[in-house]
């Protein structure tokens, strides 16, 4: 099941492999990764927790929660949480997002010899984004 409000997409390798792309990423700035599977939908919930202090991770987002969810020949993932960060902060939020993203796609491009791919979904949003705030 994927909805309008997925952030990104990878195209050719399967959810827990992309589950384990993203976990890897956090441990290595310093948060401790939990994952959930969840049978209905299925789907794995990865919580984030910043344990050790890294000033690329802005203090609104030292707890995040990602969804990701299966997609015909993919997945899909979904920002969860944090929903609310302090003005100032935007910069910094969204810095670590195009990281993890730019992350996300090399490591996936390395492991698969170029075939499988990490794209933005074209509905993606933030709550920090002026667009999801916009009715």
């Amino acid at each position: 099941m994927v909805e309008a409000a997925d952030w990104l997409r990878v195209r050719g390798i399967g959810r827990e492999r992309f589950v384990g792309y993203i976990a890897d990423y956090l441990s290595g700035l310093g948060f401790t990764v939990e994952k959930t599977e969840m049978a209905e939908p299925a789907a794995t919930r990865i919580d984030g927790s910043l344990a050790r202090m890294n000033p690329a991770v802005p203090d609104g987002l030292r707890k995040v929660r990602f969804r990701v969810a299966p997609t015909s020949g993919g997945a899909a993932i979904f920002w969860e949480a944090p929903s609310v960060l302090p003005t100032a902060e935007f910069g910094r939020a969204d810095r670590f997002t195009r990281e993890l993203e730019t992350h996300l796609g090399r490591a996936v491009s390395t492991e698969s010899h170029g075939t499988a791919k990490v794209v933005r979904s074209p509905v993606a949003r933030f709550p920090w984004a002026p667009q999801a705030h916009a009715k």
